[in-house]
């Protein structure tokens, strides 16, 4: 297992990237349970951060492989996988058909106290 952390700018409204949320809540959430485990991800959080530069949703997700499931989710033609999608596009401008992992990030830092499933 590994974390894929990604960094996403809010291009449209807080408001709307909470209905985003509140959708894979509710909505969507059957769905969302499909999507997340047809691609081998077992967590999935989505934290609002508020900079000077504007807002921002940090993801962290738990995933088997992301070197395979990635390029699986950009092709995907699902009815979910493209909804999910456009509302990424829409909400911060990323193209998950171009980056299935969002912006690209480098881990800098790393501590465990050993016990957790991240050791």
């Amino acid at each position: 297992m590994q974390l894929v952390v990604r960094a996403f700018p809010v291009r449209k409204t807080i408001p709307e990237v909470q209905a985003f949320a509140e959708a894979m809540r509710t909505t969507h959430r059957e769905g969302a349970d499909a999507f997340y485990r047809q691609y081998g991800v077992s967590y999935e959080s989505w934290h609002l951060q508020l900079t000077a530069e504007g807002p921002w949703v940090i993801s962290v997700t738990a995933v088997d492989d992301p070197v395979e499931a990635a390029p699986r989710y950009a092709a995907s033609a699902a009815e979910f996988d493209r909804w999910f999608k456009s509302q990424v596009l829409a909400l911060s401008g990323v193209d998950p058909e171009k980056q299935p992992l969002g912006p690209p990030t480098t881990q800098i830092y790393r501590w465990s106290d050993g016990r957790g499933p991240f050791r």
